[in-house]
């Protein structure tokens, strides 16, 4: 336990604290946070798992199994989690809001991230196929939800038409055939994808960790503990406890926590606003769940390791 969390909790824990540092005493600024965020998005994200998926096993990298408990775990914790917002949460447009920050994991940034310090090459492939699928059911009951407690009317077809063009989705689709087929990837190439891949997680946690906003949490501190509570402990569980009833144990197994355990993904925040909700809880329980993840992925995996699960 204590060297994962060495290793992989506080290297991540570090980034995340000077990019907020960072920020506050203005070495960096908005314009640094969106350009950022952009690059880490656009190139060095999809190059990473691009590199990681097309060099990997294929039949380790693509788990459908592993996906399947992914896939079902989700739609579960989703559907109890509108339940119990629908009866206890006020007002009725945020409950759009605590659904989504109670399940929608920052897989692609400090997912990965936990996944590579701990299983290396091979673990960020099967983590990486594995986020691209989730995250494309992310999306789409993220925009339902939403929808349905906020009374807009986004199309949800465009939605999922929009993710066909999303950047991460479009560089694992291409590298499963080099996965699959075992082709080689020119040296160029493979040194160029390495410099960008090499950018991605510092860059990626730095602007995370600049973007955290805390503020006042008086008036919602039941939405935010809710949200945060189901994000952090509740889907976790209930992932884990899938994969181990479908068999599941060791790296697979620890994957699977490792990013259901992660914090509320920062694209919740960017949706909540897009569609006129309450960006300022969006913000905070962002803020929140990030700052007790840390805690609760160090005893979920020294549980599991006790236990050589994982």
């Amino acid at each position: 336990m204590l060297s994962f969390i060495t290793s992989t909790l506080i290297p991540v824990l570090i980034l995340l604290l000077m990019g907020w540092l960072f920020f506050r005493i203005k070495w960096l600024n908005e314009g640094f946070i969106e350009a950022g965020s952009k690059l880490v998005f656009n190139v060095a994200l999809p190059a990473l798992l691009f590199l990681s998926i097309a060099r990997a096993d294929f039949s380790k990298a693509a788990n459908l199994s592993l996906i399947g408990v992914g896939v079902m775990g989700t739609l579960i914790v989703f559907a109890a989690l509108m339940i119990t917002s629908h009866l206890t949460v006020h007002p009725y447009k945020a409950r759009g809001v605590v659904v989504q920050g109670g399940f929608r994991a920052n897989m692609g940034i400090i997912g990965l991230a936990y996944c590579a310090n701990t299983y290396g090459q091979e673990g960020l492939a099967v983590a990486s196929v594995y986020m691209g699928c989730i995250t494309i059911l992310f999306n789409v009951l993220s925009v339902f939800v939403l929808n349905f407690y906020q009374g807009t009317s986004r199309s949800l077809l465009g939605q999922v038409t929009g993710m066909a063009k999303n950047p991460l989705i479009l560089s694992i689709a291409a590298a499963l055939p080099f996965s699959y087929f075992e082709w080689q990837l020119p040296t160029t190439l493979i040194k160029t994808g390495e410099y960008f891949a090499q950018l991605t997680l510092p860059l990626a946690l730095i602007c995370t960790g600049a973007s955290l906003q805390f503020r006042s949490f008086s008036s919602d501190w039941f939405n935010i503990v809710l949200s945060t509570t189901s994000k952090c402990v509740v889907y976790p569980t209930i992932l884990v406890a899938f994969a181990y009833a479908f068999g599941f144990r060791g790296m697979e197994l620890g994957i699977v926590l490792l990013l259901a355990i992660s914090p509320t993904a920062a694209a919740s925040y960017v949706m909540v606003r897009n569609l006129g909700g309450d960006y300022r809880l969006a913000a905070s329980i962002i803020a929140v769940s990030t700052l007790a993840s840390l805690p609760i992925t160090a005893l979920a995996f020294g549980i599991l390791s006790k236990l050589q699960l994982v």
